[in-house]
């Protein structure tokens, strides 16, 4: 790809992070202020890092994260899968804008 829309309005908060959550993975919140990996359905945001029991989460702006299945550019329902990918799918996820899809590398980029 020849732009990249990295830093684009990243909105990151931090969150007590439950047993099992690591960078680059989908998680929602699960408590007051905890958040926990999420396997499918929607997610609240991608963690950025974990450190001291404590996550850093992307809410909003531009990520890049590990996807399985086919999915489209333009705006697109995404859920949480298993191994920390996000999948399409129309019953269960959400809408996001889908900026990029490298089906080699497995990744998907999109507009939290």
């Amino acid at each position: 790809m020849n732009v990249s829309f990295n830093g684009y309005d990243e909105g990151v908060m931090t969150f007590e992070a439950e047993s099992g959550v690591t960078a680059g993975v989908p998680v929602s919140i699960t408590a007051n202020g905890k958040v926990s990996v999420v396997t499918s359905g929607s997610f609240c945001g991608i963690c950025t890092s974990v450190r001291n029991g404590y996550a850093a989460v992307q809410l909003k702006g531009y990520v890049v994260v590990p996807s399985t299945g086919s999915i489209s550019v333009g705006y697109t329902k995404l859920a949480a899968a298993t191994g920390g990918k996000v999948k399409a799918d129309a019953t269960n996820g959400r809408e996001y804008l889908v900026v990029d899809v490298d089906s080699t590398a497995n990744t998907v980029g999109f507009i939290l």
